[in-house]
């Protein structure tokens, strides 16, 4: 890769974080003129386009390595400037992850504050499905992620966190509507389901995996992780909960399991990128230690 300046590589990261050369001009204090040039010679060096001029701005897939880069750099010199006592009580920009809407709601956030206050880290979260999440690290958009996937990304490393485990639930009222001789998931195929989104295929593996057939039913697409619950308790349709999620209602018979002796556990695994940055390094210890708090090990 040709050698880029701290300053272009500083202009590349703002124009994708701002999505405009205006507002990476904004951030720089200087002109949206100086924000193109540098673009320009970036490009010119590197023989290619590096990003796409549209709105909002993103990195070409040979941009996507750029980016990384430049957010590397940017991290390792934060760390640099804390070591050395330079920072000036500067804080460091938002670390970018990404995590599943289901470890969101459960676990994760007690990982982030568990970290000591004056770290001075904070966090910029992206929602993404566990089997999807390894691409925003690919593109160079998070430093981190809680993915399905066990291969490590380029240039990330991978550690297993454990098992997120999910029970098939419904609503008392949604089985005698549905079910009234008793839920029976194996006559359920018709039935309506709740989803996530459209990239949700847990209810249908779950499905095809215990009865052998193919969910052909109703869908309710309901995109968050507290109202896709809620959904449940009022009877849209069946799906799955994390347990930590279902068990209070399991107890209390607001939810009734579908399929007690075939709970699902869904590995988890924590993708970093892979530099010696102090924050980084304590952030995945963070993640770790919750991690073993709340996840099971996969079939216990």
């Amino acid at each position: 890769m040709k050698t880029f300046q701290l300053e272009q590589l500083r202009t590349f990261a703002a124009v994708v974080d701002g999505g405009t050369l205006e507002a990476a001009a904004r951030t720089l204090y200087v002109t949206p003129s100086a924000i193109s040039q540098r673009l320009k010679a970036m490009e010119d060096a590197a023989g290619q386009i590096l990003l796409q001029r549209t709105n909002p701005a993103r990195p070409t897939p040979a941009g996507e390595a750029v980016l990384r880069f430049a957010r590397q750099v940017r991290q390792l010199e934060w760390d640099a400037r804390q070591e050395l006592g330079d920072s000036d009580g500067e804080q460091s920009r938002p670390i970018p992850l990404v995590v599943n809407a289901d470890s969101l709601s459960t676990w994760f956030l007690p990982a982030l504050a568990s970290l000591p206050p004056g770290l001075g880290a904070s966090f910029e979260l992206h929602r993404e499905d566990e089997q999807h999440s390894t691409q925003l690290l690919r593109t160079g958009l998070v430093m981190a992620a809680v993915t399905a996937t066990p291969e490590a990304v380029q240039g990330c490393t991978v550690e297993p966190l454990g098992a997120l485990r999910y029970r098939a639930v419904a609503s008392p009222g949604y089985i005698s509507h549905w079910w009234p001789a008793g839920p029976e998931l194996a006559a359920g195929s018709l039935v309506p389901v709740v989803d996530f989104d459209r990239k949700d295929h847990l209810q249908d593996e779950f499905f095809t995996a215990v009865t052998g057939a193919v969910l052909a039913a109703p869908r309710h697409y309901v995109p968050s992780s507290a109202e896709f619950a809620q959904a449940i308790r009022l009877g849209l349709g069946w799906g799955l909960l994390p347990e930590q999620q279902c068990q209070a209602d399991l107890r209390s018979g607001d939810l009734v399991e579908l399929a007690p002796e075939h709970p699902l556990d869904v590995s988890l695994y924590w993708q970093r990128w892979k530099i010696d940055s102090p924050l980084l390094n304590q952030l995945s210890a963070a993640v770790r230690e919750t991690a073993a708090r709340h996840l099971r090990e996969p079939g216990s």
